[in-house]
Order: structure tokens, then sequence, then C-alpha cells
């Protein structure tokens, strides 16, 4: 198995680090080298007042004067080494810019993914155990309604009723624990739609099992039952379901983040977008493409670990994967 499982991570590896070199390519040839290249859009644009002497040593500087293959060349060599390039409006360095913003980023992303973990949690819970009197129906259907409320509106309902209102936090001061909070559950409560659904699916599945019935025929508690007998096989596709919202948890941080006024990574790209900064622009949406690949292969590589039922899929013939991991997305590992 020990084998098996170091060729198959050998592997995705192997196709994470393609995806990352493709995704850094195409981000390069969409922002430099199509129409619209930083020459024509921002250097000469007359608004911008930059004279030839400026212009040229601006050229240089950036290796914008060489041929496309060698800047694509340089341009991955510092990428792959840490080096991003300088702001051409700053004229610092990008990954220093970055490096500023990123905590406030990443601490909102942490925030809402253990949000909307909770939630997704306790809306499953509901579902299984809340009496139908009590809307247990009720329950089923907030998925569906987080996933159709935008973030924005969720921030700015949360800022009005709790900044404004109550006052329990002040909209100049954003990075403050109270409106930390209140970011990630406007972050959180769309993203804990997909999970709550995945969740709500496996627990009734897991609930009609034998070892289920077993465990209700011997007096088990309900909590007990979900929490030592149903959570944990049922949360196992949840890992899948998580990596695939990263995507949409980094997108909506940019945008809860202009909403809430905090300054992090959605602050440098409205500003980098307004000034078109296109080093800047490149170097995070290029990071963006690295970090979903990276957490979808950590995803990838904990399930065989965490589920010890998974067969991994090596050389010999791929079987169909279950209805299940069809809809997850999951088609490197089967239930037997």
């Amino acid at each position: 198995m020990n084998n098996v499982y170091l060729t198959y991570a050998a592997k995705r590896l192997g196709q994470a680090a393609v995806v990352i070199l493709l995704a850094y390519v195409f981000t390069f040839v969409v922002v430099s080298i199509l129409p619209g290249d930083p020459i024509t859009s921002v250097l000469r644009n007359p608004q911008n007042g930059f004279s030839e002497e400026e212009i040229a040593e601006i050229i240089a500087a950036q290796g914008l004067d060489k041929p496309v293959i060698v800047q694509l060349w340089n341009a991955l060599s510092g990428f792959l080494t840490g080096d991003l390039g300088m702001s051409m409006r700053s004229n610092r360095p990008v990954a220093t810019l970055i490096g500023e913003v990123l905590p406030s980023t990443l601490i909102l992303a942490a925030a809402g993914l253990a949000v909307a973990l909770v939630l997704a949690m306790a809306v499953a819970y509901g579902t299984r155990f809340v009496p139908k009197r009590f809307g247990q129906g009720l329950l089923r259907g907030f998925p569906s309604l987080f996933l159709s409320v935008p973030n924005f509106v969720i921030g700015l309902v949360l800022i009005h009723v709790f900044g404004f209102q109550l006052g329990l936090f002040r909209v100049i001061n954003p990075d403050s624990a109270w409106a930390t909070f209140f970011a990630a559950v406007a972050l959180g409560i769309p993203v804990s739609a997909q999970i709550a659904e995945v969740l709500i699916a496996n627990l009734d599945k897991e609930a009609e099992q034998e070892y289920a019935a077993v465990a209700r025929s011997r007096g088990i508690g309900q909590m007990r039952l979900f929490v030592r007998h149903l959570l944990k096989p049922a949360s196992l596709p949840v890992v899948t379901v998580v990596a695939l919202t990263i995507g949409e948890l980094l997108g909506g941080s940019l945008i809860t983040e202009t909403v809430f006024g905090r300054t992090g990574v959605g602050s440098l790209v409205q500003r980098s977008v307004s000034t078109q900064d296109l080093p800047v622009l490149q170097a995070i949406v290029s990071l963006g493409a690295v970090v979903f690949v990276l957490v979808n292969l950590i995803a990838d590589l904990l399930y065989p670990l965490l589920d010890p039922r998974v067969k991994l899929l090596g050389a010999a013939k791929r079987r169909p994967t279950t209805a299940d991991d069809s809809a997850l997305g999951t088609t490197t590992a089967v239930h037997p």
C-alpha cells in the first residue's frame, strides 16, 4: 500500500506542477502578450504623463524590450524563485506589496472557512435530529437560501444591523475582532451551502446503514450517534468539497474586504486594476492559481489516508467511479 500511495502521490505532484506552470503561462499570455500590453495600455497613455525617456527606462527595467520567449522565461524563473517583479506604479517589489496585505486576507479566509464548517455542521445536524414540527424541512432549504444570497449583500446587512444599529463594531476600524467576525460570517454563509448539501446527503446515506440501526437499537443518544457514528464517514467527502470551494472562498474574500473596508489582497487588486499595475495583477492571479491547485492536491493526498476503504488507482485499468465520487469530482479513488 505504501508503494502504491507513493506512486499515486508522485503522480499527483507532477500533475499539480504542470497545472501551475500552465496557469502561469496562460496568465502571462493574457496580461503581457495580447492587445493591451503594458506599453500600449499604460506607459503610452497620455493621461499618465510619462516622457519618452521614462518610458524607455521602465521598458528596460521590466524587460519588455526583449523577445517574448525571453520575457516568459525570465518571468517564470523569477516566479519559481519568489521574485514577482516590480510594481509599475510604486516601483516596489511585488512580493513586498503582496506580503504586506496577505496576512489580513488569510485571517479572513480562515475565519470564513471556520464559520462555513460550523454552520454547515449545525444545519446538517438539525436536518437529522430536529423534529419535523420544529422546522426540519425548513433547515433542508437553508443551503439553497445561503447559496442564492451574494456575500456582499449579507455583508451590507450585517454592517447596517450590527455596525450602525447595535454598534458592536466601528466601520472605521475594520480589523477589530468583531468586524473580522462579521466579515467572516458574510464570507462563510454562501460557502457553507455546498458543504451542507454534501454533508446532509451523506448523513442521510449513512443513517440508512446497518451499523446505524444497530446503534439505535442499543439506545444510543442522538448526539452520540451523530458524533461517534455518522459524522466521520459522512464528513469524508467534505474534504473534497472544501478543496473545490477554495476558489469561491478566495474570490469572496476580495469582495468582502471591499465591503468591510479591510486592507487586504482585495484592496490591492482594486488599486492595481484602477492604476493598470499589470505586474501586480499577474502575480496575484498566478498565486491564486497556485493556492487553488495546492489545496486540491492536499485534499487528493489526504482522502486515501482518511478513508481506509478507498482503493488507489495505479497503473491498473481505472474502474468506474461511484455516483457519489462523480458528483464530488473525485476521480482518483473509488470505494470497493
